[in-house]
C-alpha cells in the first residue's frame, strides 16, 4: 500500500510530457489563428501585454494550480501566474485562484490547456474529499485504484491526495495483488500466495501483498496463510462484519466493489480499514472554472 507517497513532485514531472502534447495538439502547425488574425493593425497593441484571473465556478477542493501553472511557463514568451490558492484547499465560487500577467496571445493560447488540467484533478480531489467526508468519524481510509485515465495516473492520484485521500498502489509493479483470475490460474489461493512470497526471494525484495477474498472461507484461508492485507471484494455488509470479527485485527481489510457516496459510510460501519473506489478517478466531474482578461 502507497499511502504516504509525497506525489506532487511526480505529477509535476509526469505533467511535462502531458502539456506537450495537449500543447500540441491544441496549437497544431499554425497556432492560435484566431489571436493571429485579432493581433494585427491598430489591435496589435491589445494582444502585447496583459493580464488574466482564473476564477472558480464551483465550489469544491482545488488541485493542479501548479500544473495549470507549468502549461504557462512551456508557452512561448512565457507567462508570470500568481497562485493564489493551495492544492488541497477548499475554495467557492468566484473565487480567484490564480493571476496571469504576460503576452496576452501566450495566455490564450494556453488557457484551454491549463483549465482542463485544473478541472480535471480538482474533479478528482472534489469527489475524492466527498467520500472522505462521508466516513468522517469512522476509522475506514479512502483509497483510489488503478481505474485512472491512460498517461495520468501519478497525476489523478496526487488529486485524490490532495482530496484527503490515500492510494493504492501505482500499477503493477509495485505490490502483489492477488486477485480471481491468478487464483484460477495457481490453483489456489495458497499456491498463488506461495509463488508471489517465493518471487520475492528471488528477487531479494518485500513487496507488499494483498489478496482478493470473495467469501468467508477465502479470508480463513488468508489468515492461515498469514496475509497481511485482503480485499472484500463486493461482499454484502454482513458478510464483511463477519469478516472484521473473524480477523480481529490480525490484518488489513480493504472492502472494494460497488461503493457510492450513499453506501460509503454504511461500508465504513463494518470495521473494515480501508475502502477502494475506482469512481473517484475514472468519474469524477470535472469541476469549473474560467479564464478571463482582467
Amino acid at each position: 500500500m502507497l499511502q504516504n507517497l509525497n506525489l506532487e513532485q511526480a505529477a509535476l514531472h509526469a505533467a511535462n510530457n502531458l502539456i506537450d502534447l495537449a500543447l500540441a495538439e491544441d496549437l497544431g502547425e499554425a497556432g492560435d489563428i484566431t489571436s493571429r488574425a485579432i493581433a494585427t493593425g491598430s489591435l496589435a497593441h491589445k494582444m502585447k501585454i496583459g493580464s488574466a484571473v482564473i476564477i472558480a465556478k464551483s465550489p469544491g477542493v482545488v488541485a493542479g494550480l501548479k500544473i495549470a501553472d507549468r502549461v504557462f511557463q512551456r508557452i512561448f514568451p512565457p507567462v508570470d501566474v500568481e497562485v493564489r490558492a493551495q492544492d488541497g484547499e477548499r475554495i467557492v465560487p468566484a473565487q480567484r485562484v490564480a493571476y496571469l500577467y504576460g503576452p496576452m496571445a501566450s495566455i490564450l493560447a494556453g488557457e484551454r490547456v491549463a483549465l482542463n488540467f485544473l478541472q480535471r484533478l480538482s474533479g478528482i480531489a472534489t469527489l475524492t474529499h466527498k467520500f472522505v467526508e462521508a466516513v468522517t468519524g469512522a476509522e475506514a481510509k479512502i483509497l483510489d485504484t488503478r481505474k485512472t485515465t491512460p498517461g495520468w495516473r501519478v497525476l489523478e492520484k496526487y488529486a485524490v491526495q490532495c482530496g484527503g485521500g490515500r492510494n493504492h498502489r501505482l500499477g503493477l509493479h509495485d505490490m502483489f495483488l492477488i486477485k480471481e483470475n491468478h487464483i484460477a490460474a495457481a490453483g489456489s489461493i495458497a499456491a498463488a500466495v506461495e509463488k508471489c512470497r517465493e518471487f520475492s526471494r528471488r528477487h531479494g525484495r518485500d513487496w507488499d501483498l494483498e489478496v482478493e477474498a470473495r467469501t468467508r472461507n477465502d479470508v480463513e484461508e488468508c489468515l492461515r496463510l498469514e496475509v497481511q492485507h485482503i480485499m472484500l471484494d463486493n461482499m454484502p455488509l454482513t458478510e464483511m462484519r463477519e469478516a472484521v470479527e473473524l480477523v480481529a485485527g490480525r490484518a488489513r481489510l480493504e472492502a472494494s466493489g460497488n461503493v457510492s457516496l450513499e453506501n460509503v459510510a454504511a461500508i465504513a460501519a463494518t470495521g473494515v480499514d480501508y475502502i477502494s473506489i475506482g469512481a473517484i478517478t475514472h468519474s469524477a466531474p470535472a469541476m469549473d472554472f474560467s479564464l478571463l482578461a482582467a
